[in-house]
């Protein structure tokens, strides 16, 4: 009986807590591109920004209605490596790794991940993507979760033969549609402690807590800030857990996160 009612605890506790999440969507409905609150299919458009205190309208659309655009425009999108002891490991003490992915290598939930000519070694990365919600610069460990609006999933998709042989992982991380990326932006959930889950074909392939992520959200926040201006939209992938393995022709990919969704991509070489 008492495993029963610690069962029944736990359950009501993850219950309430993604109760009290909220899920924004980026969208354009006559030509205008607008944020709202997304609640199962109905949008309650938002007047004004989303990073701002912006009032809920009056008026709903549903998602048919509308065309579902990138959660975010980022002017930068930074990513983690080595943050997760089960794929490969950095020093905890020490800065955490980090390169870039550019903002024209994301693509939603849906798209297909279209392989360039020559690349034959091609992996998923499923991951928890961090998002900026207000200007920051040399902001300290101790307050950077304040820069945090939110969160979404992502797969950093990579090539290890560019990988390994490029100056940089511009061509192996980068390349267009290797970003695929949740359709909403989600607030109120423990990033710190969710379970990320990545299936190929149906088939889980990885799966891990975040919180055994090496280099925390706040840390990596406030080590990004001492050298550039963090703006609201930035995206940091923070890192993948587990095995990855090559892909190939129709293969699909699905990263999911507990209380934050899902990203599901077919990929065509």
């Amino acid at each position: 009986m008492k495993w029963l009612l610690a069962l029944l605890a736990l359950s009501a506790t993850s219950f309430y807590a993604l109760a009290d999440t909220t899920h924004y969507i980026r969208y354009s409905h006559l030509g205008k591109v607008s944020y709202g609150k997304l609640v199962n299919d109905t949008i309650y458009p938002l007047e004004g920004d989303v990073f701002t205190n912006s009032a809920l309208s009056s008026r709903t659309l549903t998602l048919s209605q509308v065309e579902v655009l990138l959660p975010t425009q980022p002017e930068k999108v930074f990513a983690v490596g080595m943050n997760f002891a089960s794929h490969m490991s950095s020093p905890s003490d020490q800065a955490p790794p980090l390169f870039l992915k550019l903002p024209s290598s994301l693509i939603l939930s849906g798209s297909p991940i279209n392989v360039p000519q020559g690349a034959s070694n091609v992996h998923f990365e499923g991951e928890l993507v961090i998002v900026i919600g207000k200007t920051v610069r040399n902001i300290p460990e101790s307050e950077a979760e304040s820069a945090i609006f939110g969160v979404t999933v992502g797969n950093d998709i990579t090539e290890r033969n560019w990988q390994g042989s490029d100056l940089q992982w511009m061509r192996a991380k980068a390349t267009d549609g290797f970003g695929p990326i949740g359709k909403t932006i989600v607030r109120g959930v423990d990033y710190n402690n969710v379970l990320l889950t990545t299936r190929l074909n149906g088939k889980v392939v990885q799966q891990e807590n975040t919180r055994n992520m090496i280099h925390s959200p706040a840390k990596v926040v406030s080590y990004l800030s001492q050298y550039f201006t963090l703006k609201p939209g930035d995206l940091i992938f923070m890192g993948t857990p587990g095995r990855t393995q090559a892909l190939k022709d129709k293969d699909v990919v699905s990263v999911s996160i507990d209380g934050i969704g899902e990203v599901s991509n077919q990929v065509r070489f």
